[in-house]
């Protein structure tokens, strides 16, 4: 998709289709007014007759414009004629996009960055409309033949006024990063695992490495691995024939001297649970247990294209879980690299015997913060549902600053305790501790296995099983966090500059 920024009048605007706000009791947005006045009272004598109420997400289409140089107007209402909050904002832009996909249009105009947002400058809205539109057009067509129903649209005009338009880049430079980011995080995260396999993702780095020259990747092999002492996570990948990978990418836009930011996805390319085999129903969907490692690269190559004064590190370990006659079993015990033993009692918690040896090597990297996030526990899903992420760590001030972000990438996360009771919950009596804490606060006891080995530095962790990907009709996976993460690393760029 092709976006650019116009600050040319409405009445000289040529497009398949304007996109235009209008309010309740028949007021027009400043857009629509201009319109209205070049199309003899149109739009005025459309609300007058009732056809659209201007009530939040109404639409209405208009075919046959006069006096006009666009063919067609798309009305959306905004509701009450006064600031939209955020996520009203962006539901009038789903709703916009959402109607216009389905015709058979090449080019679109939108003039919602002038709507008044709570607490959103220009920059933040028209990132939003590149982000809202680029997660609704998104299509996976790689596994088919064309489709009847292919999307068309390919280029997007946002209409600023003339001294906007600075602003209005610099929003369109972010959704544009964040968009591709997300794009390739749902890409990989959709592709089946007969194709995604840890190989593959390796190769997915390394092709971003050589995309950016600020990107260097690294990948470990299960022989090197063995050398590290990698012990928990190479017991998850002996029950597969594909080897495991520890993928590393290396962003250097920072000071050499500064200390990096570690984002660590897990990247489970297939889980069918190990010997502690899951039940049938939904097994497809473990495809998607690499979504936090698809989140990384994502974010990666969010943060390369923005050109984004930080050092960041990615961490990948990249396997499957599979029931092997050679996988682990209930009852191993297993030596992470740390050298903290481990009792495995349930080998379908795999997700954080992976992340642990991960982070005790990313000490290696002297990190200023470290980032897990995993599609790690269903519990999540029974305490949150799909709408926020879940946010566990042992750093106050890290964990607000996620927040913070979450709120402005209306990629929402919360925050659930991390108290020291429920290490109880984890004692093993065979080893240092066991890989699962009782059917009590899983997300909580999952974090909190975690967090034995996250002990040397400032740590946080995205639990991301309820919003990594949706189910039922509309499967396919959503990007997150990468909205959040990209703009966690602005923040971090912005007050890095100050």
């Amino acid at each position: 998709m092709n976006y650019s920024i116009e600050t040319n009048s409405l009445e000289a605007l040529k497009s398949d289709c304007l996109i235009v706000g209008v309010y309740n009791n028949q007021q027009l947005s400043p857009a629509a007014h201009v319109l209205n006045q070049h199309t003899n009272d149109l739009l005025s004598t459309i609300m007058v007759r009732g056809d659209i109420a201007g009530k939040l997400n109404d639409t209405l289409f208009l075919n046959v414009i006069p006096n006009c140089s666009v063919e067609r107007i798309l009305l959306v209402g905004l509701g009450e004629q006064k600031p939209l909050t955020t996520k009203n904002y962006r539901k009038a832009l789903t709703v916009a996009i959402n109607a216009v996909k389905k015709l058979r249009l090449k080019s679109i105009a939108v003039s919602l960055t002038e709507c008044d947002v709570e607490n959103a400058d220009l920059t933040w809205k028209t990132r939003q409309i590149v982000e809202v539109f680029d997660d609704a057009i998104y299509q996976f067509t790689v596994c088919k033949t064309k489709s009847a129903d292919e999307i068309t649209l390919a280029n997007v005009v946002i209409t600023v006024a003339t001294h906007q338009a600075n602003h209005a880049k610099i929003g369109l430079a972010q959704g544009q990063a964040i968009a591709a980011g997300v794009n390739l995080t749902k890409h990989l995260a959709d592709l089946p695992a007969n194709i995604c396999t840890p190989t593959y993702l390796a190769q997915q780095a390394l092709t971003m490495a050589g995309e950016f020259d600020a990107i260097d990747a690294t990948i470990l092999e299960v022989s090197d691995m063995e050398q590290l002492g990698m012990g928990s996570f190479l017991a998850v990948a002996r029950g597969s024939r594909q080897p495991a990978k520890l993928i590393t990418l290396e962003y250097h836009g920072g000071d050499k001297n500064s200390k990096p930011i570690v984002l660590i996805g897990k990247g489970l390319t297939f889980d069918a649970g190990g010997i502690s085999l899951k039940q049938a129903a939904g097994m497809d969907e473990m495809k998607y247990d690499m979504c936090g490692g698809a989140a990384v690269l994502g974010t990666l190559h969010a943060a390369a294209q923005l050109k984004l004064p930080l050092n960041i590190v990615g961490l990948i370990p990249a396997s499957e879980n599979m029931p092997d006659g050679y996988a682990n079993k209930p009852g191993d015990i297993l030596t992470s690299m740390s050298g903290k033993t481990i009792e495995v009692l349930n080998t379908d918690a795999e997700g954080r015997l992976i992340l642990c040896d991960t982070l005790t090597y990313a000490q290696r990297f002297q990190p200023e913060v470290v980032i897990d996030l995993a599609t790690l526990t269903g519990a999540v899903l029974v305490a949150l549902g799909r709408i926020p992420s879940g946010l566990l760590g042992n750093d106050d001030v890290l964990c607000n600053d996620l927040i913070k972000a979450s709120e402005i990438a209306n990629d929402s996360v919360w925050r659930l305790p991390l108290w020291e009771e429920y290490q109880e919950q984890l004692k093993s009596n065979f080893a240092d501790l066991a890989n699962i804490g009782g059917k009590d606060a899983g997300t909580i006891t999952a974090a909190c296995f975690l967090a034995n080995f996250a002990e040397n530095f400032r740590w946080a962790h995205l639990d991301i099983a309820g919003t990594a990907w949706r189910t039922g009709s509309a499967k396919g996976a959503t990007g997150r966090p990468v909205p959040l993460l990209t703009q966690y690393l602005l923040n971090r760029a912005n007050n890095a500059e100050h």
